[in-house]
């Protein structure tokens, strides 16, 4: 993992100020948190604590930090697939609010839900920079862990700070943009699981005077009618981006089972040279897409290569199938266990190994199973 400098304490760092004990904090035993995700299941946990401020954030883990109890940071749930054993320990649900703009610099709570964050920074502001990010479930504090993107835009584009307890140190800290390690649904958050627990995000946005930054993904430039690289109004590339999820069952719909999902299982790999040619010695990968990734590497389609590999939309004949809409989604039909839905997975990884010599990786991050 790349280190950047040693990140800064914050304001709020002095540990003589930092709580150490739950007072007046909702705490529930033996919680359901099947319906606290997007997927919709997984077993309970042990003990739920919802916290609503940064104090409140900070004392849980501190409390089962000194406890020696396992711990789970859960924001909106979208990208989590929790076992049907539940959690045997503390899950800290984080629901802090707050969202404050200066000019175009803007800070929200790591509660706070994405989609209206987005929301407001183009409808209310006419402000760009996450625009191509609308529709996204989850919380904004877990957009750094994952580095979200979709539609060519990423948050590491336009983070500048991140507000994190750091466990290891018993301190609050911010990391520069350079100290957060960003890189394709990476981070150091993701790297160090276990030691940084998010509590504000700060970002850099754009006054284009109402327009888009400048479209990069082909798919977005088409359904506008202009060219890649050019500008729209901020507030019709939101708009676009919301239909275009909407087709794929990537906007939340309690109505519809296409969206009882993480979003996107797996992301898309990224191969080697040497990889890549492997690759491509393979029968019927002349048109595979391909997209130059760092370090002489080629980014290439996991929903090409799951399609290619005989994985349709709205595979599967038991309560966990592919999506009607998007080979990406593993989705939940209403009664899927957790165990359902990794044997759906397994069996779509196996194929396209089998097919295509290319490891899919999980992008949703596993509590108490293994792909």
């Amino acid at each position: 993992m790349r280190r950047g400098k040693p990140c800064r304490k914050d304001t709020l760092s002095f540990r003589q100020v930092l709580p150490r004990t739950l007072v007046g904090v909702l705490v529930e035993n033996d919680a359901p948190l099947a319906p606290l995700t997007t997927l919709r299941l997984g077993g309970p946990a042990r003990r739920l604590v919802t916290a609503h401020t940064d104090d409140e954030v900070i004392a849980a883990v501190r409390e089962a930090d000194a406890a020696g109890e396992p711990l789970l940071v859960l924001g909106g749930g979208s990208n989590l697939v929790i076992g049907d054993a539940g959690f045997p320990g503390t899950v800290l649900r984080i629901a802090t609010e707050g969202f404050v703009l200066d000019g175009t610099a803007l800070e929200v709570a790591a509660g706070e839900t994405w989609s209206e964050v987005v929301h407001r920074t183009v409808l209310d502001h006419d402000l760009a920079g996450i625009e191509f990010l609308a529709g996204i479930p989850g919380s904004a504090g877990a957009t750094p862990v994952q580095n979200v993107g979709a539609y060519g835009q990423e948050v590491a584009q336009s983070i500048t700070e991140v507000v994190a307890y750091d466990r290891a140190a018993d301190e609050v800290v911010t990391l520069s943009n350079a100290e957060c390690a960003f890189s394709y649904r990476h981070s150091r958050f993701k790297a160090e699981p276990d030691r940084y627990v998010v509590l504000r995000v700060r970002f850099r946005l754009e006054d284009n005077g109402g327009l888009s930054t400048p479209i990069r993904y082909a798919e977005t430039a088409r359904q506008l009618g202009v060219e890649q690289g050019e500008r729209v109004a901020v507030a019709a590339a939101w708009n676009t981006v919301l239909l275009l999820r909407a087709g794929k069952g990537m906007v939340l719909d309690p109505a519809d089972h296409d969206t009882w999902s993480a979003g996107s299982f797996f992301t898309n790999p990224v191969l080697t040279a040497a990889q890549y040619e492997s690759f491509r010695t393979r029968p019927g990968t002349e048109n595979a897409p391909a997209y130059p990734a760092p370090e002489g590497c080629t980014k290439t389609s996991a929903a090409w290569l799951i399609d290619r590999a005989g994985f349709g939309k709205g595979y599967g004949s038991g309560p966990a199938t592919l999506s009607t809409k998007h080979t990406l989604a593993l989705t939940n039909r209403g009664s899927a266990t957790a165990e359902d839905l990794l044997v759906l997975a397994r069996e779509i990884r196996d194929g396209v190994r089998e097919a295509f010599g290319v490891e899919l990786v999980n992008e949703p991050v596993m509590v108490g199973v293994a792909l």
